[in-house]
């Protein structure tokens, strides 16, 4: 599987072929069929190892402690496997890691106080958020904080102030500062969206 992820990773999982990937393995691409029964079944093997590269819940942090550290770890991952994003849930026949996985955050908040229609809720609004930004931010034109502020002082210069005065004071009095980094931007969105699960875990208790 990581010759699989590899390849991936380097050349587009849309090149991914059996032939593909025998060819980077040294074999006949047949005689991959002795392993996996089909793409779809290899693609299920590359996410199941994934799963395997994200950080459990772990039960000796509080359930939002544990579930910050596993989102960040999911990004992480995303980050460096960004064909991944969109397929992560993807397969009809999940792995064992992958099904440790959601178990894992399900337990967490479960044993966080969740009600289970909670916990449902709230594992889809955690995910939504983390996926979505790991596609926005590598999406984005830039990688570094120097490629940002170059792309920003670009865009300042083509930017009439009065025509779109808070886009031009978004660029120049934030974008542009010394020491902005558009990453940070995905801590300040989690610990909304966990405070936000946290309030609403309260409230259905309460009513």
């Amino acid at each position: 599987m990581q010759t699989a992820i590899r390849l991936a990773d380097e050349e587009g999982i849309e090149k991914l072929s059996m032939r593909r990937l025998g060819e980077g393995l040294g074999v006949e691409a047949m005689s991959l069929y002795n392993h996996v029964s089909n793409k779809e079944d290899l693609l299920n093997g590359m996410i199941d190892s994934l799963y395997g590269e994200v950080e459990l819940p772990s039960h000796d942090d509080d359930w939002k402690t544990a579930l910050r550290k596993r989102s960040v770890s999911v990004r992480e991952v995303l980050l460096r496997h960004p064909w991944a994003n969109g397929l992560m849930d993807s397969g009809t026949s999940p792995g064992p890691g992958t099904l440790r996985h959601h178990d894992r955050v399900l337990g967490t908040f479960r044993n966080g106080g969740f009600s289970l229609a909670m916990t449902a809720h709230a594992f889809s609004a955690l995910d939504s958020y983390v996926y979505g930004y790991a596609k926005q931010e590598k999406a984005l034109p830039f990688d570094t904080e120097e490629q940002a502020a170059a792309m920003a002082s670009v865009m300042l210069a083509q930017l009439p102030a009065s025509e779109y005065p808070y886009l031009y004071e978004l660029m120049a009095k934030h974008v542009l500062q010394p020491g902005y980094n558009y990453a940070d931007e995905f801590s300040f969105g989690l610990d909304l969206v966990l405070d936000a699960l946290e309030r609403a875990r309260d409230l259905a208790r309460a009513g």
